[in-house]
Order: C-alpha cells, then structure tokens, then sequence
C-alpha cells in the first residue's frame, strides 16, 4: 500500500502557507517578534531590557543589544542549572552542545519546548511538504528514514534536562508515531561511540526498506561506505532499491556531491538541502533547480542581518528582512523561541532574491582567512575546490586552510591541507586552477596575489587517509554535527592536524 498519497493531502495546506511567503514576508516575521517579545515579557531577560514597553521593531532594535553566546552565558548557565523564566518562559531542559567560544570548549545553546515543536519539527516537517510538492511519484512513505543522529548526557544533576547533539535532542523528544518510519533504533541512534555506532546503523540496516536518508554529509557518507562494505553491492541502490532522496545540511554539500553520485547511481535520487543548526531551523532548498534555499519566515525565528563589512565596527547597521539587498554577504542575527536574543550566530548569506527570499550560506563570521587582506570566505573556497576537482578529476573529503605568515625565506602564502577520496591526476596542476580560480572569483585575492609581492602561490599538502576523522576522534567530536573547520587565520588547528599527518 503506498501511504503517500494519504501523507501528502496532511502536507498540501502548509505548502499554500509557504507559497504566500512571497506576499507577505515583511507582515510574517513583524508578527513573529511581536509574538516572541510578548511571550518573553515576564522573564528576566524581559524585564531588563522593557519588553513590556516596547510596541515596534525600532524599540526592540533600541532597547535590545546585540549578543553572542559570551553576552548570554552567564543566563544560560542558570538555566542549565535548573532556573526558571530567564531567558525564555519556563525550565528549558534541553541545550543543545555546539562548537565552543574562545573562552570555552562547548556552548550550549537552550532548546525549549516551544522551540522545538515551533522551529526544529516543524522545518523538519516542511522539508518532507515541499519534496512531496516537488516530486509527485514519490513513496517516501512507503519505507523508512534512516536518520543519523548525535548522543545526549545528563545536564550538570537537573533531573529530566540533557546536553548534548541537537539531532540527539530530536530523536530523543520525536513523536513515537514517527519512530515507526525511522530507522536505526533508538539506543543505536544516540550512542556515543561514532564507530561503534556507524557498524551498528549498517548491520541494522541492511535488510530494512530506507527511501531516505537525513544528517550531515561526512558522517552520513561514512555510514553509506560501511553499508557497502557489510552488503558486498557495488552500489547502494542495490541495498536500498527503494532510496529517493537524501535531506542534507550541516556543511557545505558540494566537496561530497560526486562521491554521492558514484556510490548512489539510480537517476531518481534526490537531494535537498537544509539550513538546519543548534539555534534554530532556518531555510530550506524549496526547488530542485535552485541551490538558493528559501528562509523559512514563520516559525519561531525572527530575522536581522549586518553587512559583512560591518561585523566588528562599534555600531554595525543593523536591518530586519526588507532591510536586505541581493548579492551582498551578511551576518545573520537570530532572535528565537528558545531565549536567543539579537543573537550573533556566526553564519553569514548572500540573498539571490527578495520575492521570495532566498539565500545561499556563504561562510562563518569566524571561518575565513583575512591575514593580508585578502578577504577568502568559504564560499571562494567552496567554488576554488570545485573547480580544480573538476580539471583534476579529483575529489575531496575533507581539508583546512590557514595562513603560513613567513616562512624562512620571508614568503608569505595560504596552506591548504586537503584529504582526497580520489587524487588529482597532478597535484601541482589542481593547485594551480585553485589558485587561479580563488583569484577569478576574489578581487582582494587577486591584488595580494600580485606579482608575488603580498601573497605567494597557494601551497596544498595531501593528508593522510583518515586524517581529519583522527583528529575529531582526538578531542571527542567523531560524528554528531560536529565540523572540521574550513578556514581560519590561526595556524593551531592547521598545526595540530600536520604534526598527525606525519604519524
């Protein structure tokens, strides 16, 4: 019986909400903040900056500073040990662990109730209305969900709160009636012991009928791999003959894309992607034929972005959504139901168009190498890498970038450590395209590359197999959603993973 159909008339009225995105974006997301700010005005975080008072976006923008996760963790902590009305109404008992600060390992970013039915389900939700808009033969239904997912621990002793993935909060709060189109099992899903786990998910697997998949691109292909390697099949259709569509987000697709296509060979697998983070639920790829994803306006989430420039200026422009222009990178500030105030998330967009909105993820406020004023965001990295793999025949895993400030002899470049799945056929050659196309696509690149003078050639060092996996299993972060970073203007990351590479 093919449940589909059935599932897509439950889905087909939050499509029509989604399409009056276009008409009435401006309206929705006033009256999200008018309902966040509200719903906050009997916590301290309320009572301190007036909530009661405030009757417009230009009082929130007035009263309210901008944050970080510096600006609010003192109010997180209380939370997490149990207080009350602090941030968001309530005992928030979930916080979901992230990439830490300067000053700290891990940040813990709250995840109330409210959150996650009104931001984190209901963009999951969305994501499945919008494939079943776009793909009419779909049984997705039909079959299970494979979804990979984190682990969880108790909260410091605060009986009922937990810590720990965002994807392990959700599988651990999903509704029971969804549990019985998932696939693996619970206590699989949330091990902690990636490795264990990934044996585990495929073993458990094999024999079960997955239409699609969810999670994050690296940790999802390690999975696949070990999948092939249990099934002795060529390629995972064979395992999965019903496999339609992966959901994917987290980081960047496009280093994976090719490996996906190798390993997944059938012409009617999908992919979609997500904006998906431990803050909130924020866009979703809503056309097939567009990489741009569409900012969700709705939810408990209320929008405000800085231009690039202006990130670390004393009084950055602030604007809310109709405040944006296309092709221009911003910072995008949250405000959401989970008790994070004009937050600071650290990702930034560049919008491809205003009716609807539409955005592409163009980097971190805080990945990107500006050590000679050469500006190189993740984005020129991205597009750097694709084209060199494409003159190359090359693929890549994984890699990092960082500044050599001066060598021995006072030469000055960027050093980028790359993990092939598969070779270029010349190293030396695809160094050179990437060089040369970081330099087409970067003007402040280009000048510093100049004869020499400011920057040198771009340097790439191959990593060993298994490299990067080596160095997040060194500090606790294999799988989950954690990240190797891309780019950074310090050299410890870049440091540590060479000095690996040598054993």
């Amino acid at each position: 019986m093919n449940l589909t159909p059935l599932v897509r008339t439950f889905f087909s009225r939050r499509v029509a909400a989604i399409d009056s995105y276009a008409d009435h974006a401006e309206q929705l997301q006033r009256t999200v903040l008018t309902r966040l700010v509200r719903s906050a005005a009997c916590t301290a975080w309320g009572e301190r900056h007036g909530y009661d008072r405030l009757r417009s976006y230009e009082d929130f923008a007035a009263r309210v500073p901008l944050t970080d996760y510096e600006a609010l963790k003192g109010d997180i902590d209380r939370m997490r040990h149990g207080e009350r009305d602090i941030l968001w109404p309530g005992r928030v008992r979930w916080y979901a662990k992230s990439s830490g600060t300067t000053n700290d390992k891990s940040k813990f970013i709250p995840v109330s109730n409210a959150g996650l039915h009104n931001v984190h389900y209901k963009g999951g939700a969305d994501v499945v209305a919008l494939y079943l808009r776009n793909n009419p033969q779909s049984r997705l239904f039909d079959g299970k969900s494979l979804i990979l997912g984190g682990s969880h621990s108790p909260n410091y002793n605060v009986e009922g709160s937990l810590v720990g993935d965002l994807s392990a909060i959700l599988i651990e709060n999903i509704n029971p009636i969804a549990n019985l189109f998932r696939v693996p099992k619970k206590q699989t899903a949330l091990l902690s012991d990636f490795e264990l786990k990934r044996e585990r998910i495929a073993r458990e697997c094999l024999t079960a009928n997955v239409t699609n998949l969810s999670g994050v691109p690296s940790w999802m292909l390690s999975v696949l791999v070990k999948t092939m390697e249990l099934s002795g099949k060529n390629h995972i259709e064979e395992v999965w003959p019903n496999l339609e569509v992966f959901f994917h987000g987290g980081i960047a697709f496009g280093p994976y894309r090719k490996q996906y296509e190798q390993l997944i060979r059938s012409p009617r697998m999908h992919y979609m992607e997500t904006y998906n983070a431990s803050e909130g639920f924020f866009g979703i790829q809503d056309n097939p034929d567009d990489t741009a994803m569409l900012l969700m306006l709705d939810y408990g989430v209320f929008y405000e972005f800085i231009p690039l420039e202006e990130v670390n200026a004393e009084s950055p422009t602030v604007v809310p959504i109709e405040g944006v222009e296309t092709g221009r990178n911003y910072a995008m500030v949250i405000t959401t139901s989970c008790g994070l105030w004009r937050y600071m998330i650290g990702d930034t967009v560049m919008f491809t168009s205003t009716k609807p909105y539409k955005f592409v993820i163009t980097g971190r406020t805080k990945y990107f190498i500006n050590a000679f004023g050469e500006e190189l965001i993740m984005d020129n990295a991205e597009r750097g890498l694709a084209y060199a793999c494409q003159q190359t025949g090359a693929q890549v895993l994984e890699y990092t970038a960082a500044p050599v400030y001066m060598d021995e002899n006072a030469k000055c470049r960027h050093q980028w450590l790359i993990e092939f799945s598969q070779e270029p056929d010349d190293l030396q050659k695809f160094s050179d395209c990437l060089d040369s196309r970081l330099q087409q696509i970067n003007s402040d690149y280009e000048a510093k590359r100049s004869h020499d003078v400011t920057l040198q050639h771009l340097e790439v060092v191959k990593a060993r197999e298994g490299l990067f996996n080596d160095w997040l299993k060194a500090k606790g972060k294999l799988g989950g959603q954690h990240k190797v970073p891309r780019l950074s203007n310090s050299r410890k990351n870049m440091d540590e993973l060479l000095e690996l590479n040598q054993n």
